[in-house]
């Protein structure tokens, strides 16, 4: 009897114990539920945040481009060309990880023949392979801005004859990016703020938010050195940098309450 005692206690306190588990559980389940559904009752506003920089960066590209009736010396005139070019940068203090090739390309040259055509066909015009052109482009990064006027002037006292792609930027950019997304995001509760009283409403929480586009305004310049010759000492040019313009553009979706 004391047998049959202790085993019914002891399926009693494993079913108080299933019940307690299954009960906590369901405790945890009802906490969450409704907890991922979406807010209904929602607006949204976009922001947009400016700021102002003054450049201190200049980055150009310098080319050359040489032909030759055979590949080694196109590619020979054209690396005593850049090596004269890289050494006048490396006189005027341009460190070398600011310097860099972006294209380099050997193709050959060929001359076409006319050909007569007559009312009833037109012949192929025949191809003469005359020569290889061989064309290096180098990227340039100048840190010092004032010093890019006589860089780009220098180019042309080493025979380099295409320069272009000449671009004012900044060194402290994702600085200035995020100061104008902070911009940005002031409007757009600004909006949300002013909006939001005016419909006698509460702004609950953000719901969602979106960039469209942190971007900067960079001035460019076209650089030609017009086939200058090497014994041809140009005076530097006169680089006004002028002004950027680094422009953010948010979206903030609030929640609506009473």
């Amino acid at each position: 009897m004391q047998k049959f005692i202790k085993h019914g206690l002891f399926l009693v306190i494993v079913l108080a114990f299933f019940l307690v588990v299954v009960s906590m559980k369901a405790l945890k389940e009802y906490r969450y539920v409704g907890a991922n559904i979406p807010p209904v009752n929602v607006i949204s506003f976009s922001g947009k945040g400016e700021v102002i920089v003054i450049p201190d960066i200049a980055t150009f590209t310098l080319g050359v481009t040489e032909e030759a009736k055979n590949v080694k010396d196109a590619q020979l005139k054209a690396t005593q060309k850049i090596n004269l070019a890289l050494a006048r940068l490396k006189d005027l203090s341009i460190a070398e990880k600011n310097i860099k090739t972006i294209s380099y390309n050997v193709y050959p040259k060929y001359e076409y023949e006319k050909q007569i055509c007559t009312q009833y066909s037109c012949p192929p015009s025949r191809s003469t392979l005359v020569g290889y052109t061989v064309t290096q482009t180098i990227e340039v990064k100048v840190e010092d801005i004032d010093t890019a006027g006589a860089v780009l002037g220098s180019m042309g006292e080493v025979g380099v004859t295409e320069i272009s792609g000449l671009t004012f930027t900044s060194k402290d950019e994702e600085g200035q990016i995020r100061e104008a997304r902070k911009k940005a995001i002031e409007n757009a509760k600004q909006k949300a703020s002013i909006l939001a009283k005016d419909l006698g409403v509460r702004l609950v929480r953000i719901v969602n938010f979106s960039e469209g586009g942190s971007y900067p305004f960079y001035y460019r310049a076209a650089y030609g050195m017009g086939g200058a010759e090497k014994d041809v000492i140009l005076p530097a040019p006169s680089l006004p940098t002028g002004e950027n313009k680094v422009i953010s553009e948010v979206t903030i979706t609030y929640e609506l309450g009473r």
